[in-house]
């Protein structure tokens, strides 16, 4: 797997630029920067502040496409999108989806 394309297209899928993710994971955009141009893997610190910041583990980060076999297609989708909320949202999610439960 390479990570740096990884952090990338969670970033991108996001709509983040690099700054954007230098903030929400509290990492000095230079190091991410720098991480980039001399195509080097990320400390393990500094990739979990990473996930963080997407709201994701590092074992959903590592997780290929083709691993999540025991899912439907509608709860792989439904996952890729909860992946892309700010906490607030999901927060939001879930106060709807338990009020539909309760009707």
């Amino acid at each position: 797997m390479d990570i740096l394309q990884r952090i990338t297209s969670l970033r991108e899928a996001r709509g983040w630029s690099e700054y954007r993710l230098a903030k929400e994971s509290s990492i000095p955009q230079s190091t991410l920067s720098n991480l980039y141009k001399r195509e080097n893997s990320p400390t393990l610190s500094t990739l979990s502040a990473i996930c963080a910041a997407f709201g994701i583990t590092l074992s959903q980060f590592f997780v290929q496409p083709d691993e999540d076999d025991h899912l439907t297609d509608e709860q792989r989708n439904l996952l890729e999108k909860w992946v892309l909320l700010t906490p607030s949202q999901k927060e939001n999610v879930l106060a709807y989806i338990l009020g539909c439960l309760q009707k």
